[in-house]
Parts: C-alpha cells; structure tokens; sequence
C-alpha cells in the first residue's frame, strides 16, 4: 500500500493543522475552510492523523464538538420526513389489508 501523499495535499494538512492549533481563536473565513474540508475534503487517513496528533487533541475535540459532530436541524427534518414515509406506507399496506 503506498502511503506516500503528494506536496499539495501535505501543505494543505498542515494549514489545517495551524488552524486547528489556533482553534477557537481563528477567523471566520479560516473557520469557514476548516469546517468545509472535514466536509468535502478530507479523506479518512487525513482526520485519523489529526486526530491521533497529541499537540492537537484537545482543540480538535472542541472543533468536533463545535462544528462537525452536532446533528442539525436539516438532518432532524431529513429523519422526520423520512419515518413520515414509511410509516405512511406501513399505514397503507395495513389499510389496504384489511
């Protein structure tokens, strides 16, 4: 299994890094680009490694908990419609088999 990580992806961790070790003391335009790539960029290997960087554990526990791990209201309302569905055709299903 090759490891090996290109220069671009390496700088952009460690810019990730410098953030999260300013964390919760940056900006909203850095908060904005952490938040975005633990959501669209960061790939499995990348938050295992920040998360196992002992420098960096307790900031990015309050990052997590402040930003990534919350559940949102959308995600609420995704869940409501969705047991509103099938309990609709479950409803359904009993009606029409009686």
């Amino acid at each position: 299994m090759n490891t090996s990580q290109n220069p671009a992806e390496a700088g952009q961790r460690k810019r990730i890094e410098a953030a999260l070790a300013d964390y919760p003391d940056i900006s909203k335009d850095r908060l904005a680009a952490l938040i975005t790539w633990f959501h669209q960029e960061a790939s499995a290997l990348d938050v295992a490694m920040l998360a196992s960087n002992e420098a960096l554990a307790d900031r990015y526990r309050q990052f997590r908990a402040d930003h990534i791990d919350p559940v949102t209201g959308g995600e609420v309302m995704r869940v409501l419609i969705l047991l509103s569905l099938v309990s609709a055709i479950i409803l359904f299903i009993v009606w029409r088999a009686t």
